[in-house]
């Protein structure tokens, strides 16, 4: 604990957003980013707690105490050994995890007033590449080979975690680039994807394969591997099959963020089959990261207006009794997408699309009530008959994804990451992914 009375006498200081005008105007990372001093001197702000809550708040069991006074002395590459003994991916997690850690703070629970660690993580992983700290590795081989399904976080993580511990590892991915959410899900302003090429290329020096555009059958897993770890994640999203959905301009959430995203990964995409918000009047239907994804695209694009609905009540604004410190909060959180210009809207329910020469042009939606289930559990929701309709000439349904249904596996083939739980977050992922590559090793030093 470099300075024990830091958290005294240093606010909290974040590095902010761009500024919204200059922001929208690109597909640019929208965060900044603070000078090696003030990165030190947020730092310096970890009271180095008795027992660590961001430790345990986090899927990867990161150590923040121990990075963060690495950090505060200038250890820069000490920093980063810290932080890459439990997260494989802190230029990934540094971006756009919603950061447990903090909120488990004892910071906020004392001053709402946390560490900053989530901006330290990513200021520390991008020192270590810019300074060299990270370089390939080649690992003794035990003869073994192992196939990974899927290229998204965990599949990443499983493939990195098997490779270190000495099996040829052979990553399929059935799309053209590898990164699977990190890539095609998540916008470019959260995560230049020139990111994951830098780690891709960096895996692949340390001799993992990469197999793009290679579909895989989970009934007939390809032949020659001694072991399989499923990273498939939840390839199908929710839809409303409402009467009017045939409609042009409903679409699915992933179809235009993937869509933008291999524009900007120079694809070129047809007129007529191209997925723009510009001019148009956007209502997003649903009230979580995905949602607020669509708002940020659609406001580069160039959309007249973005609104977003949300069937559940409005969160409490800063703080619920509900989820108390140390757990997760359950309360409204504002994106740098919804800073950029949005109109929010809770407790509606969406009941029909409506059309005008075969384009949709407004949707139906009834106001809802809520109330508490006896016994607790998910809330009871009642309609009220009140019904409006709103305008709008792109509908984006994100409403979060099934869990997959994956067919019977034999013994040797483990699943990780969203395949396994549903849809999660990206640190999640990671921690699963991980966790496959471990049970991957038991199972095989056995065989």
């Amino acid at each position: 604990m470099g300075n024990p009375k830091a958290f005294l006498t240093v606010p909290r200081r974040e590095a902010g957003y761009r500024p919204v005008l200059d922001r929208i105007a690109d597909f640019g990372e929208v965060e900044q980013t603070l000078n090696a001093g003030e990165r030190k001197l947020q730092a310096s702000r970890c009271m180095d707690c008795g027992v660590p809550f961001c430790n345990w708040a986090c899927p990867l069991g990161n150590r923040p105490p121990e990075f963060q006074d690495a950090l505060f002395r200038g250890r820069w590459e000490e920093a980063y050994r810290i932080l890459a003994e439990t997260n494989d991916f802190p230029e990934f997690t540094g971006r756009v995890c919603p950061a447990l850690c903090e909120k488990s703070c004892v910071l906020k629970l004392s001053l709402d007033a946390p560490v900053t660690i989530r901006e330290n993580e990513a200021a520390i992983a991008e020192a270590a590449f810019r300074e060299g700290y990270v370089r390939p590795r080649r690992y003794r081989r035990v003869g073994k080979r192992v196939a990974v399904v899927g290229s998204g976080p965990a599949g990443l993580a499983a493939a990195n975690g098997l490779n270190r511990r000495g099996y040829e590892t052979v990553v399929f991915e059935q799309l053209e680039y590898t990164g699977g959410l990190l890539r095609f899900g998540i916008p470019n302003f959260k995560l230049h994807k020139p990111v994951i090429d830098r780690r891709v290329r960096l895996m692949e020096e340390e001799g993992i394969e990469f197999r793009v555009n290679t579909e895989v059958d989970l009934t007939r897993l390809p032949e020659g591997f001694d072991a399989y770890c499923i990273c498939t994640g939840t390839p199908r999203a929710r839809d409303l099959a409402l009467p009017g959905r045939e409609l042009r301009g409903i679409h699915l959430a992933m179809e235009m963020l993937a869509q933008q995203n291999r524009i900007l990964a120079g694809q070129a995409v047809a007129e007529a089959e191209r997925i723009s918000a510009q001019g148009r009047d956007v209502l997003v239907i649903g009230g979580g990261d995905t949602g607020s994804d669509c708002i940020g695209t659609s406001r580069r694009q160039g959309a007249r207006s973005v609104t977003q609905i949300e069937i559940m009540p409005q969160p409490p604004v800063g703080y619920n009794p509900a989820t108390p410190w140390p757990q997760w909060p359950l309360v409204l959180k504002t994106s740098s997408s919804h800073e950029e210009g949005c109109t929010r809207r809770w407790n509606l329910s969406t009941t029909r699309f409506l059309g005008e020469e075969g384009r949709v042009c407004g949707v139906e939606v009834e106001e809802v009530e809520w109330t508490p289930a006896p016994g607790g559990g998910r809330p009871a929701m009642h309609p009220t008959g009140r019904r409006e309709i709103l305008k709008a000439d792109l509908v984006l349904l994100a409403m979060g994804f099934l869990k997959a249904e994956l067919p019977p596996l034999p013994e040797n083939a483990f699943v990780a990451g969203d395949a396994a739980s549903g849809a999660s977050l990206v640190v999640r992922c990671i921690a699963s992914g991980r966790r496959a590559a471990a049970e991957i090793d038991r199972y095989l030093q056995t065989r």
